[in-house]
């Protein structure tokens, strides 16, 4: 096999299993437990850093929002049990800046559940272990693109970065911000992130602390997120509302 059917077969391989492969950095996370402490040896300071870490998350989700909410239908994407579909190659709104935003907010939300710890060497690797199971991924995923799309994707792909934006080529998209394709996609990301953010908060005073203490803001957080989760879940699930035309 040559290495651009290998790359490609890797990327796919790694795509299908990507729901429980982060669970091989648990070492990781019990090792960085085990070396936690305050920053500065403040709880005052803990707070303030995890507000710094909550908003480089966010980041991340506000790059999947502006990108969700414009997407159209019939363009690129896939699912895990699908696999790939792209019968239209999207090329405006967040993907006129930059070709891969979808990861590029991952990468964002991942970031800022590994800063929480407040280790250089925990952020480095999350951000070198990001970039060894996307390089795949995003191989993967433009070969297909190439194959699907031909000099439509090359031309796209030449002008547009992966990751980095070029803000300056803005396409603004055709179609309006759609509410309702924006709560369909990321109801789940938005929970995801207040989910792992208290459970590494409870987590980190049970570390310091000895005793479990739940901060009042991400008790409210984890408490409203649970249930915009449940409630955008029985919708998407169990009735059409959140289904827009077009998209």
């Amino acid at each position: 096999m040559n290495m651009r059917d290998m790359f490609e077969a890797e990327g796919n391989w790694l795509f299908r299993r990507r729901s429980f492969l982060p669970l091989l950095l648990t070492p990781l996370l019990v090792v960085a437990f085990q070396k936690y402490s305050y920053p500065l040896g403040s709880h005052s300071c803990d707070l303030l850093w995890e507000m710094i870490c909550l908003t480089v998350s966010g980041t991340g989700f506000c790059i999947r929002a502006l990108t969700s909410g414009f997407v159209p239908g019939k363009t690129s994407g896939r699912t895990t049990r699908k696999g790939q579909q792209a019968e239209l190659l999207n090329t405006e709104g967040m993907y006129s800046i930059m070709r891969h935003p979808l990861y590029a907010g991952n990468f964002f939300v991942g970031l800022g559940f590994a800063l929480f710890f407040f280790l250089w060497w925990a952020a480095l690797a999350y951000v070198v272990a990001f970039w060894l199971y996307y390089e795949r991924i995003i191989f993967a995923e433009e070969e297909f693109l190439r194959k699907q799309h031909g000099d439509s994707f090359d031309a796209w792909a030449a002008r547009t970065p992966a990751f980095l934006p070029a803000v300056s080529r803005w396409q603004t998209p055709e179609l309006r911000f759609s509410v309702r394709t924006f709560l369909k996609r990321e109801y789940r990301t938005f929970f995801l992130i207040f989910m792992v953010f208290t459970a590494l908060e409870i987590l980190s005073d049970v570390r310091v602390e000895r005793k479990v203490i739940v901060d009042l803001f991400w008790g409210i957080g984890f408490v409203i997120s649970s249930l915009i989760w449940i409630v955008l879940r029985i919708l998407h699930k169990r009735t059409h509302v959140l289904n827009a035309i077009g998209r």
